[in-house]
């Protein structure tokens, strides 16, 4: 009898943290923004948040859903190729349930070869799946002013991604936000910090369903 409550109670328990490993570029190392203001940042406010209010809600039961550690990985002016260096033993280091990769972005504006861009991707995807790792895919546009054809292919590229791995997918992490002065830096490519909540929304929609 004593074996049976102890088991039932076991399964109450929560479960350890897990970690989301966030790895991208400026646009996710917060660029440009003070600390603790970029949308990785407030991702993980947000996740503390629902998970205290899950515990206080059902104290008793599993509320493990939000119980996430966010490790961000990105560093301004990564490329994929950079980001694919690094990338398996980001993996192995950290340990995460998912990953969110954010990259693509200093390749498009240096105009560098689409294919080799989708293969460095396409890698780092295939290693996270083998890892069993989640993957979120997080796409970019680039400026019609490098080529229509280009620009197009180079949207088209995570579409293709996405679809091929069935992965989560989160097709533009500025839409709301590019194209919009008031919301991006003199730079004309960096969201302002005003901004981050509408990037966070963004990645948060996906995101959410991916939780466990």
């Amino acid at each position: 009898m004593v074996l049976v409550a102890f088991s039932a109670q076991a399964k109450r328990l929560p479960d350890p943290k897990k970690n989301i490993l966030v790895f991208g570029d400026s646009l996710s190392a917060g660029y440009g923004v003070p600390q603790g203001e970029s949308w990785v940042a407030l991702l993980e406010k947000k996740l503390f948040v629902l998970n205290q209010s899950q515990k206080k809600l059902a104290p008793n039961d599993n509320w493990a859903k939000y119980n996430y550690k966010i490790i961000n990985a990105s560093i301004s002016g990564e490329t994929t190729s950079g980001g694919l260096a690094r990338f398996s033993n980001a993996l192995a280091e950290h340990k995460s349930s998912i990953v969110i990769i954010e990259l693509g972005a200093n390749d498009g504006l240096r105009g560098l070869k689409i294919s080799d861009v989708q293969n460095n991707l396409n890698t780092m995807i295939t290693q996270a799946k083998i890892a069993n790792v989640k993957v979120m895919l997080i796409g970019m546009k680039i400026p019609p002013n490098y080529g229509l054809k280009y620009s197009k292919q180079f949207s088209q590229m995570y579409v293709n991604l996405a679809n091929q791995h069935t992965v989560s997918f989160v097709p533009f992490l500025l839409e709301g936000v590019a194209g919009k002065p008031e919301l991006v830096q003199a730079d004309g490519l960096h969201p302002l910090a005003v901004a981050q909540s509408i990037l966070l929304e963004n990645v948060w929609l996906t995101l959410k369903k991916m939780l466990s």
